[in-house]
């Protein structure tokens, strides 16, 4: 049985820091295209942050230099280190794993999601 299971969300006055954690279990991280995506009420899915088998990665543009992904294989963790974290970055932030292919740094596809942890950043 496949689980992720997210952990490190909360609220955080702007400008603050949070690192949220994605422990998996039933699949190998490293083996597959590994994703943070985010959602805001009324709003649809971004993705936030990519990283894929050979540790590549790729972020939105909102977060590019505040926010950085990075995997831990023996740990089998996926973890997204946000910096510097502004009011529109409220949302409820889910990591995902799927099938590597050429577009793991840029597709919105995945077959495996937790069911998410929330980010709040006030002013």
């Amino acid at each position: 049985q496949v689980r992720l299971v997210e952990s490190g969300g909360g609220s955080v006055q702007a400008g603050g820091s949070l690192r949220l954690s994605c422990a998996a279990s039933g699949i190998t991280f490293r083996r597959l295209c590994n994703r943070w995506f985010r959602q805001a009420p009324l709003e649809g899915r971004e993705l936030v942050a990519a990283i894929d088998t050979d540790g590549g990665t790729s972020y939105a543009e909102s977060v590019q230099g505040r926010f950085t992904i990075s995997r831990d294989n023996a740990k089998n963790t996926l973890s997204l280190q946000m910096n510097s974290l502004k009011i529109e970055d409220t949302a409820m932030y889910f990591c995902a794993a799927g099938d590597y292919d050429t577009s793991c740094l840029s597709g919105m596809d995945y077959k495996y999601r937790g069911r998410g942890t929330q980010v709040t950043v006030s002013s």
